[in-house]
């Protein structure tokens, strides 16, 4: 059976590749398909993304790496998906893939979608929430594999924080101020 992962991935986080390695041993291939969304500001291009997600992935023989554009299932059906991989991280996740899936079988009764809860240690984490700690020079070298993180200070012009720790001053202790009271 073969599952499409889609997504944006920019950038893809360990929650992205901990999904996809979970759906390898459950399907005999999932092919990870990178949408270019038109409404979306990408901080990488899909060629820069598609190489990362294959880089992170490579150890993964039965993961393959792709692109498209337009509808979902009519990218499912042209590759000849059963399923749709879809990775949940709370309830708020829940309620829009579940509209998401429904729309989806109106265009497909043929494509499932199939739900994998995000482990717990990633269930904080978005590409979203990458981006933002990078852009305030924050590390995220626990959020994403280190070849991304790389890729993400440089388009920051940040150093790896883990590289360059911000240091910080010690703020010396107040002095007791004696207060005369008036009596």
């Amino acid at each position: 059976m073969i599952a499409i992962y889609p997504g944006s991935f920019d950038p893809i986080t360990l929650g992205h590749l901990d999904l996809i390695q979970r759906g390898s041993r459950l399907f005999k291939r999932v092919i990870v398909a990178v949408l270019r969304n038109p409404n979306k500001m990408p901080l990488f291009s899909v060629d820069q993304r598609l190489d990362q997600i294959r880089h992170s992935t490579q150890h993964l023989p039965n993961v393959e790496v792709d692109s498209f554009d337009g509808l979902t299932v009519n990218y499912a059906q042209m590759r000849q998906a059963q399923v749709l991989l879809r990775g949940l991280r709370a309830v708020s996740d829940f309620e829009v893939e579940l509209q998401m899936a429904h729309t989806n079988k109106t265009l497909s009764t043929q494509i499932e979608t199939v739900f994998l809860a995000t482990s717990n240690e990633y269930s904080f984490l978005s590409s979203s929430v990458v981006k933002e700690i990078a852009r305030f020079g924050g590390s995220i070298d626990h959020l994403v594999p280190p070849h991304i993180a790389l890729d993400i200070y440089q388009c920051y012009n940040h150093n790896s924080p883990m590289l360059n720790p911000i240091s910080t001053e010690a703020i010396p202790p107040l002095k007791s101020i004696s207060v005369e009271r008036e009596a």
